[in-house]
C-alpha cells in the first residue's frame, strides 16, 4: 500500500500533540534496540574466538557487517518506505532483527554469523531506525528538532545498558541463549512500530509521493508510439530500462552533487575515511581492557560509561550547533571534534589501568557526541535540502565499505604482531588526518570563494575601490526536509 494511501486511512490527528509524544516514546526505544546494539558485541568477542577458534580479523566481521549494513541500508529502507509506508517497515525491521538473533543462536561457525547476525540482523535495524525517524518527521513539525535530539538519546540508552544485561546473560547462561534472548527482545521493534500510527495532515500532500515529472526517456517513448513503433521493440525496451535505471541512481545515489558540489565532495570523502577508525574502539576496547587483566564485568562496563554520559551530552551538542552563531561553521566544530576522538585513543597506548580507561571513555564520549550530533547538521549545510535525500544515499553507502573493512583489518595486523595497542594507533591515524583534511581544505575553500566573490563585486563595480565581501555561509533553511529521506545516526 502506498504511504500516501496508508496514510489516507489514518484518523487526523494533530501534530506537535496527544499521540505525537507517545511516537517519540516509540522512536526512544526503537533507537535503543537498533542503533545501541551493536555496542553489545564486543562482550561476546573473546567468547565467540574461543568457541569458533577464530582470529580476530575473522571474529571482527560479524559487528563489521552488522554496522555497515545497518548504515547502508538506506537507500533500500527508502523505497520501501515510499512503496509500503514506514509502520509497515518498521515493523518488517523489527521481524528480520529478531529473526536474526534467533538463528544466530544456532550457528555452527562464525561465517554462519556473518550471515545471520551480521547482514539479517544489521538490514532489520537499518530498517526499524530510517523508517522510526522518517515517521518522527511526520508527528513533528515545530518541535522537530526537540523531538530528534529526545529521540537521539535512546542511542545512548542502547550504549549504556545493552553491554551491562549482556555481561549479566552471558555469566548466567552462555552466547547461544543470550543471543537468543536478545532476538526475543529485538521483535519489541514491531510493538514500537505498531504505535506509530498513519497520520493524516490537514494537506494531504505532505504524504502523498510527489508527482513525477516528465521525464526525457518518457516522452522520447511517447514520440516512438505515436510514430507507430512497438512498445516492445527491444531498443525502446533497453532505452525505458537505461533511462529507469540512471533515473534511480540520481535519486538515490547523488554522483551528480558529488562531482559538482566542492563541499559535499570534501565532507564524504573526509567522513569515509573517518570510518575507518571510528568504530575501532567499540569493537576492541572490551577485549583490549580483558586482555590487560581487567575483569570481565568492569571491561563491559567501560561501554556503559561512554552510553550513559552520551545521554546528556548529545542532546545538548546537537541543540547547541543549531544556534544561528555556528550557522555554516559546523564542519569545524565537526572536525575539532572528530580530532578530539583521535587524541583520546593515545590515553589508552600509555596505560590499560581501568582509572586509566574510565578517562578514556569520558573523553572519548564527549568527542563522539559531537561527531554524532554535527554528522548530517553539516551535510544539511553543504547540500540544498531538495537533493537532501540523495546526497545522504550516497554518503552512508561510502562510509558503510569503510565500516565494514576497518575493524577486520585492524584484527589482522593484531593477529600478526599480537599488540592490540595497533588498534588505537590506527583509530588516531585516521581519525586525526580525516580531522585535519576536512579542517583546512574547508577553511581553503571558504577562502577561495572570498576571493571569487570579492573579484566578482570589483569586475562589476569597476568605479570603486573597495572590495565587498560575501558572506559564504548558507541561508537558513525555511523548507522542512523531504518526505521520504533515510537518516543514519553514528
Amino acid at each position: 500500500m502506498p504511504l500516501g494511501e496508508a496514510a489516507g486511512r489514518g484518523a487526523a490527528k494533530p501534530q506537535d500533540q496527544g499521540w505525537a509524544w507517545m511516537v517519540l516514546l516509540a522512536a526512544v526505544v526503537l533507537q535503543g534496540l537498533t542503533l545501541g546494539f551493536p555496542s553489545c558485541i564486543g562482550v561476546f568477542f573473546t567468547d565467540l574466538q574461543h568457541e569458533f577458534q577464530a582470529s580476530n580479523s575473522q571474529t571482527s566481521w560479524f559487528p563489521s557487517i552488522m554496522v555497515a549494513v545497518l548504515h547502508g541500508g538506506g537507500p533500500l529502507c527508502s523505497i520501501l518506505v515510499k512503496r509500503f509506508g514506514c509502520r509497515f517497515v518498521v515493523m518488517l525491521g523489527g521481524l528480520l532483527s529478531g529473526l536474526g538473533m534467533v538463528s544466530s543462536s544456532f550457528c555452527q561457525s562464525i561465517s554462519q554469523l556473518y550471515l545471520t547476525a551480521g547482514l539479517i540482523t544489521g538490514l532489520g535495524s537499518c530498517f526499524s531506525f530510517q523508517a522510526g525517524v522518517t515517521t518522527l518527521g511526520y508527528y513533528f513539525v515545530r518541535w522537530r528538532t526537540l523531538a530528534n535530539a529526545v529521540a537521539s538519546t535512546g542511542v545512548s540508552l542502547g550504549f549504556t545498558l545493552w553491554p551491562l544485561l549482556s555481561q549479566y546473560l552471558l555469566d548466567k547462561m552462555g552466547w547461544r541463549n543470550t543471543f537468543l534472548i536478545f532476538g526475543g527482545i529485538l521483535l519489541n521493534c514491531c510493538v514500537c512500530g505498531a504505535l506509530m500510527r498513519p497520520i493524516q495532515l490537514a494537506s494531504e500532500s505532505l504524504l502523498e509521493p510527489a508527482e513525477p515529472e516528465e521525464e526525457p526517456g518518457s516522452r522520447a517513448e511517447e514520440a516512438q508510439l505515436s510514430n507507430g513503433a512497438s512498445p516492445h521493440h527491444p531498443t525502446l525496451q533497453q532505452h525505458t530500462t537505461r533511462t529507469k535505471c540512471i533515473q534511480m541512481l540520481q535519486k538515490y545515489l547523488a554522483f551528480d552533487i558529488f562531482c559538482q558540489n566542492k563541499g559535499y565532495q570534501i565532507y564524504t570523502i573526509g567522513v569515509t575515511w573517518m570510518m575507518m577508525g571510528f568504530a575501532l574502539p567499540h569493537v576492541y576496547l572490551v577485549p583490549y581492557a580483558i586482555h590487560n587483566g581487567v575483569e570481565e564485568h568492569k571491561a563491559a562496563l567501560l561501554i556503559s560509561i561512554i552510553g550513559l554520559i552520551n545521554i546528556f551530552i548529545r542532546p545538548f551538542t546537537g541543540l547547541l550547533s543549531g544556534h544561528q552563531v555556528f550557522t555554516g561553521r559546523r564542519i569545524y566544530l565537526f572536525s575539532l571534534a572528530a580530532l578530539l576522538c583521535g587524541l583520546s585513543n593515545f590515553i589508552c597506548i600509555i596505560s590499560a589501568e581501568f582509572s586509566v580507561l574510565i578517562l578514556y571513555c569520558v573523553i572519548l564520549s564527549i568527542a563522539m557526541s559531537g561527531v554524532g550530533a554535527l554528522t548530517f547538521q553539516v551535510l544539511m549545510d553543504v547540500v540544498e535540502m531538495d537533493r537532501f535525500s540523495s546526497a545522504l544515499g550516497l554518503f552512508t553507502i561510502l562510509e558503510s565499505i569503510t565500516l565494514l573493512i576497518g575493524p577486520p583489518l585492524t584484527g589482522f595486523l593484531v593477529d600478526i604482531t599480537s599488540d592490540y595497542h595497533y588498534v588505537f594507533y590506527n583509530s588516531s591515524f585516521f581519525m586525526i588526518s580525516a580531522a585535519l583534511f576536512m579542517g583546512l581544505s574547508f577553511c581553503a575553500l571558504e577562502k577561495k570563494n572570498k576571493l571569487r566573490e570579492a573579484s566578482k563585486a570589483c569586475l562589476d563595480n569597476p568605479s570603486r575601490y573597495q572590495y565587498s565581501e560575501a558572506s559564504t555561509e548558507p541561508k537558513a533553511e525555511s523548507q522542512s526536509p523531504p518526505v521520504i529521506q533515510y537518516i543514519t545516526s553514528i
